[in-house]
């Protein structure tokens, strides 16, 4: 006989540590119905960016909507204040730039990995990638002094140079991690907790990426050829060896091997920006108030992270909207769950690598 059950997942769910809460209807062990409320965490962050702080100052305050990404929506709002200003970069500083944004890509996935592991009961592999993540911790507080907030992007340029003395230990952490990431690899491909299990579970159609509007990792991973670094031309991002990285089967399985893909590609990016970092300045003093309407993105951890700004000519701005990447792809979460077994839901949910404090502001 079916039974139809309504069960929560969330916001205090041992599987998912984020203010959201799902809603599954469930016949028996199938979820036939999902909702999602995302509106448990306001901050008011974008009215703050309006009322209290002046333009030259928000770059530090959204670095603080998300810890994990707080580079690059500094610098997405940088870049948007800097394209209303009329401000010519150096080459050094955009260099510098893309070494924090590809850090801040390797770290959140290498967290987004482990607690894959942790779902999957593989505890052991949780505590080891959480451990080898430590080098690239060291290597963002070496270059801008702190291990989570940094306040390193500034309008204009960057607040800190890279130090001589640091350039060989940061090269040796990442060969460390380089090495760790292949190992990784071996154990997502080959071991059955990683691996055949997930395979077939929590799947997105390349035609339905597309209808749901899937970006990220998550739409890269069903073949949807989407990535702002291709899009983009403000950063140098193919000098410095970029390659977009992508899959076709659209599960669990293929979101995992997509994000270590692009772990070995963020790590020799930064290895190419050390061994050829441009001389000059990393600072172009900027003249001026915001006066118009700017729009910038950038290829955040989850996928595409965009700030409108609109500026008055005043030191206070009139609007400052965040669109984040896991609010564009909660439709595209909602629907991978229909069909799918309860059971499954936290391994399935480990694997969209959502980010809801960043969602909510």
């Amino acid at each position: 006989m079916k039974k139809t059950i309504n069960i929560p997942l969330g916001s205090q769910h041992i599987s998912l540590l984020e203010p959201v809460r799902f809603k599954f209807e469930c016949e028996n062990e199938k979820i036939i119905g999902v909702d999602a409320d995302v509106g448990f965490v306001h901050r008011g962050v974008e009215k703050a960016c309006t009322t209290s702080f002046k333009f030259d100052a928000i770059g530090y305050v959204v670095a603080r909507v998300c810890g994990l990404c707080a580079i690059t929506h500094s610098l997405t709002y940088t870049a948007a204040v800097e394209k209303l200003l009329g401000a010519q970069i150096t080459s050094k500083a955009k260099y510098l730039r893309i070494l924090l944004l590809e850090l801040d890509r390797i770290h959140s996935h290498m967290l987004c990995l482990s607690h894959t592991c942790e779902n999957a009961g593989f505890e052991a592999m949780f505590m080891r990638i959480m451990g080898d993540r430590e080098h690239i911790m060291e290597i963002q507080e070496l270059i801008t002094g702190n291990r989570v907030q940094f306040d390193y992007i500034s309008i204009g340029g960057v607040n800190r140079d890279l130090a001589p003395e640091s350039v060989q230990k940061i090269k040796e952490n990442l060969y460390i991690v380089k090495q760790k990431v292949q190992g990784y690899m071996d154990e997502f491909t080959n071991n059955w907790s990683l691996s055949l299990k997930f395979k077939g579970i929590g799947m997105l159609s390349l035609d339905d990426a597309y209808m749901y509007n899937a970006i990220g990792p998550l739409a890269r991973a069903s073949g949807l050829r989407i990535d702002v670094r291709n899009e983009i031309d403000y950063l140098p991002y193919h000098e410095v060896g970029y390659k977009m990285q992508t899959h076709t089967d659209g599960d669990i399985n293929a979101r995992n091997l997509v994000r270590l893909a692009e772990l070995v590609n963020s790590i020799e990016m930064c290895e190419n920006i050390l061994n050829g970092l441009p001389e000059g300045d990393i600072f172009t003093k900027i003249k001026g108030k915001p006066q118009g309407e700017a729009l910038m993105r950038f290829e955040a951890p989850r996928g595409e992270l965009m700030y409108y700004i609109k500026g008055n000519g005043s030191a206070m701005l009139e609007r400052v909207r965040i669109k984040t990447p896991t609010f564009s792809c909660i439709p595209a979460f909602s629907h991978i769950f229909l069909g799918g077994d309860y059971a499954d839901a936290p391994a399935v949910l480990a694997s969209f690598d959502p980010c809801m404090s960043c969602t909510a502001k």
